[in-house]
C-alpha cells in the first residue's frame, strides 16, 4: 500500500488551489502546466480520491480540503522550524490567517492583534464571516484559527471558550413612538427591521423567544457592524445591537432597549489548528486576554 503523500504533489495541490488555475499555479511553482496537471493526478490516484473540481477557478472536494488543509499545515510548520533554526526566509514575515465575525472584528478582536510584540513580524490575514459559518472556513483549509459560536471542534482543530457576546433589541426612540405602541411582540413583528445580511437571523430568534413567529418582510440588509448599529440609531428600523457598541447610544439617548430584561447571549470559541507554533499560540493568548476583557 502507498500510505506516503509526497510533498512536492501536496504542494502543487495547494498551488493549484490558491492560484486558482493550472496554468497560474505552474507559473508560481516555475514548472510547466503538464508538470503540475501530471502531480495532481498522481496525488489523485495515490489516494484514490478525485481532490479538484476542474472549474474556473478549480475548487478543492470534500477530499481534496484534507489534503489543503494538511498543506498549509505542514508550510506553517516548515517556516516555524526553519525560524527556530535562524533561517527564516529573507525578508519573510509569519502570516496567521483568521475568520472573524464582523461584530467581534468592529468591537474587540483588532486589540488582540495590537497585543503582539513587533518583533513577532507578524502579517494577519483576516476574514470575515458569520460565527456561525467561520468554523466551515476551518474545515476547508483555507483559515488556521477563527472565532466561532460552535463548541464542536473541527476535526483536527482544538477549542477554547472566549465568552458571551451580549446582544440588546433596540431602535430609536422616533423609531419606537412611531411602530411600538402597544403590544412588543406584535409591533415588532410587523415594524421594519434591520439584518445584517440574509443569514443573519438573531432578530428572527429574538421574536421566537417573545413566543412570535419572526420579524417583519419589510428587511434592510446592512452588511457592516458600524453600519448596522448607525442605521437601528438614524431609525432605519429596529435590531439586536451589540452590547458593547450600544452602550454610548443608550446613554446619549440615540436609542433604547426595548426589552432590558431580554438579552441575547451568542458563546464564542477559538478553534484553530492543533500545531506546535508559536506563532499561532501567541495569537491565541493575545486573543483570549482580549476577549475576557470584553466579552462577558
Amino acid at each position: 500500500m502507498m500510505t506516503e503523500l509526497p510533498l512536492d504533489q501536496v504542494r502543487t495541490l495547494l498551488a493549484v488551489v490558491d492560484e486558482g488555475t493550472f496554468d497560474a499555479a505552474a507559473a508560481a511553482l516555475h514548472v510547466t502546466p503538464s508538470a503540475v496537471s501530471q502531480r495532481v493526478k498522481a496525488l489523485e490516484q495515490r489516494t484514490g480520491r478525485v481532490l479538484l473540481v476542474r472549474t474556473k477557478p478549480v475548487r478543492p472536494t470534500e477530499s481534496g480540503e484534507v489534503v489543503v488543509r494538511f498543506a498549509r499545515q505542514l508550510a506553517r510548520l516548515e517556516r516555524d522550524a526553519l525560524a527556530e533554526l535562524g533561517m527564516p526566509g529573507e525578508g519573510e514575515v509569519t502570516r496567521v490567517s483568521v475568520a472573524v465575525n464582523a461584530d467581534s472584528l468592529a468591537t474587540w478582536f483588532l486589540g488582540a492583534l495590537t497585543r503582539l510584540p513587533e518583533r513577532d513580524r507578524l502579517c494577519f490575514e483576516l476574514r470575515r464571516e458569520d460565527e456561525t459559518r467561520t468554523a466551515e472556513l476551518l474545515r476547508e483549509g483555507v483559515v488556521m484559527a477563527a472565532v466561532t459560536s460552535s463548541a464542536e471542534a473541527v476535526t483536527g482543530c482544538s477549542v477554547r471558550q472566549l465568552g458571551r457576546m451580549r446582544y440588546l433589541a433596540a431602535a430609536s426612540p422616533e423609531f419606537a413612538s412611531r411602530y411600538l405602541e402597544g403590544s412588543l411582540r406584535n409591533a415588532l413583528a410587523e415594524a421594519p427591521v434591520v439584518t445584517f445580511d440574509r443569514s443573519d437571523d438573531i432578530q428572527d430568534g429574538f421574536l421566537r423567544l417573545l413566543g412570535c413567529g419572526g420579524a417583519s418582510r419589510v428587511r434592510h440588509a446592512v452588511p457592516t457592524s458600524e453600519g448596522f448599529v448607525e442605521s437601528v440609531a438614524l431609525g432605519l428600523g429596529w435590531g439586536m445591537v451589540p452590547e458593547v457598541q450600544a452602550v454610548e447610544l443608550l446613554r446619549e439617548g440615540r436609542l433604547i432597549a426595548l426589552s432590558p430584561g431580554r438579552p441575547v447571549d451568542v458563546p464564542l470559541y477559538w478553534q484553530q489548528w492543533k500545531l506546535d507554533s508559536p506563532a499561532l499560540a501567541a495569537v491565541a493568548e493575545a486573543v483570549a486576554a482580549a476577549a475576557s476583557a470584553t466579552l462577558r
